[in-house]
């Protein structure tokens, strides 16, 4: 990987379909949790993270919460409030592909339509092949922008548009189409496709149709070049090229589309409401991407995402009652984080299935 390029957003990775459909039964059963203050001290504790938070919610109400490590990188700050914002990066794609599939509901696009009519002259050779379906599913053999090695992290002066992306994305070997290749170009490509069909930007999009509906009150997608979380908030660091930390608080918006900035609540509200089957019309739940393998037994589920300086992971129950979310900041770059990757889990069981 190139130190100061936006290769870290590949290591994001593809948002889990959780279990759709699963009512709440009427009497619900106790949920035994672990101390979640426990498993985010121990999240806190591994090399290369620099502050960790995490809250529980059962049936939406909060059952616990933990704070670990710092604000600041150093020990400074003091520890990040539990309800603090944070970047869900990949995660944000999940919430897009439930936007194109309820347009889909609507009979404004078809997951058959292909990316050559829908987006004509966008993506040039093999466009008429791909289907959206296959952006979706990343599938399209499209490669991510990313790998072109063109966006610097640092860089937050340079205003990008969608298709300078696609065009970095053109630039690469083209993969096979049907095989499972991750990339985030595809959801460029579905976020271009959102707008052409609604005549509305994705930002107003994700408001009207996700955020106010579930009362996400402190969510909201990030689009500008130089863009700050707005509230209390922890900071993540990213190594530049001498392998120093560098404070990436502000990020590139343009060239991050991976945009969506949340806290736990309201990222637990996505979820339950999605495993409820409030959000995606039954027939086309299983268009969406594929599951992480599951933990507890086979009763949870995941969800990830990773930015430059940013881990984010949310846990959800099969069924749609509890739910996890979990975010640590780094001053590592994401590919050496596997470490945290494994904590995070570890967490996960430690509050969600104690004693196994």
């Amino acid at each position: 990987m190139r130190r100061g390029t936006t290769a870290g957003l590949a290591t994001g990775v593809a948002c889990a379909m959780l279990a759709f459909g699963v009512p709440v039964p009427a009497a619900a059963e106790p949920v035994k949790l672990g101390d979640v203050q426990q498993a985010i001290s121990g999240l806190a504790r591994i090399d290369g993270v620099v502050g960790a938070i995490g809250e529980v919610y059962v049936d939406g109400k909060r059952m616990g919460r933990g704070t670990a490590g710092s604000r600041l990188l150093g020990g400074k700050g003091g520890r990040i409030p539990s309800g603090s914002r944070y970047r869900i990066a990949s995660q944000t794609k999940l919430m897009e592909a439930v936007v194109v599939l309820q347009l889909v509901g609507e009979g404004k696009l078809s997951l058959d339509d292909k990316l050559g009519d829908v987006l004509p002259g966008v993506y040039g050779d093999g466009a008429g092949k791909i289907a959206v379906r296959d952006l979706i599913r990343h599938t399209s053999g499209i490669p991510d922008f990313a790998e072109s090695g063109k966006f610097d992290v640092f860089d937050f002066t340079t205003a990008y548009q969608p298709i300078d992306l696609v065009r970095a994305a053109r630039a690469l070997p083209q993969g096979e189409l049907g095989k499972y290749r991750y990339s985030t170009t595809n959801y460029v490509l579905l976020g271009m496709i959102i707008e052409k069909v609604t005549g509305h930007d994705r930002a107003a999009e994700f408001q009207r149709r996700l955020f106010a509906p579930l009362g996400m009150k402190h969510t909201y997608l990030a689009t500008k070049v130089s863009d700050q979380i707005r509230g209390p908030h922890g900071h993540g660091y990213y190594p530049d090229a001498q392998g120093r930390p560098r404070d990436v608080d502000r990020l590139n918006a343009t060239s991050a589309p991976e945009g969506a900035i949340s806290t736990a609540h309201d990222v637990s509200a996505f979820y339950r409401a999605l495993s409820h089957g409030k959000l995606v019309p039954e027939d086309l739940q299983r268009q969406l991407p594929r599951p992480f393998p599951d933990l507890c037994g086979g009763t949870v589920s995941s969800a990830s995402g990773g930015l430059p300086g940013i881990s984010s992971t949310t846990f959800s129950s099969t069924d749609g009652r509890i739910q996890f979310a979990i975010a640590a900041t780094l001053k590592i770059d994401n590919e050496k984080a596997m470490a945290v990757g494994d904590a995070t889990t570890k967490a996960a069981e430690a509050v969600l299935c104690p004693g196994r």
